[in-house]
């Protein structure tokens, strides 16, 4: 079932190595206003995977098409959170996070029928 107003997308971030109980304890302890800002942005579903072998993230997003997630970088409360992630993830100067878009390969879904 395909919805015309939402996309789903995914990407690659990188944990350092050694920090999964870290990385998990933070985001069990997500700041209440950050979730606020990325739903109100336009998340509707935000899902990271660890891959323990290689400590990689991969994270897929269900988001409205009309968000505006590009204008959170801008906010305190997203530069906040980076700043206090950056020690436990691979970033960029700036603390946010170094992430490789992933290219869809397949999907199944769930027939209207259902």
């Amino acid at each position: 079932m395909s919805n015309p107003g939402i996309e789903t997308i995914a990407f690659r971030m990188t944990m350092n190595p050694g920090q999964a109980d870290e990385y998990r304890r933070r985001h069990d302890e997500i700041w209440p206003e950050l979730s606020a800002a990325l739903i109100e942005a336009g998340v509707l579903d935000y899902r990271i995977f660890l891959d323990p072998v290689s400590d990689a993230l991969f994270a897929v997003m269900t988001r409205r098409i009309d968000h505006t997630l590009a204008n959170l970088p801008r906010t305190q409360i997203m530069q906040d959170w980076w700043a206090m992630m950056a020690d436990i993830m691979v970033t960029g100067l700036d603390h946010v996070p170094s992430q490789v878009d992933l290219q869809p390969m397949f999907y199944l879904g769930v027939p209207d029928r259902f």
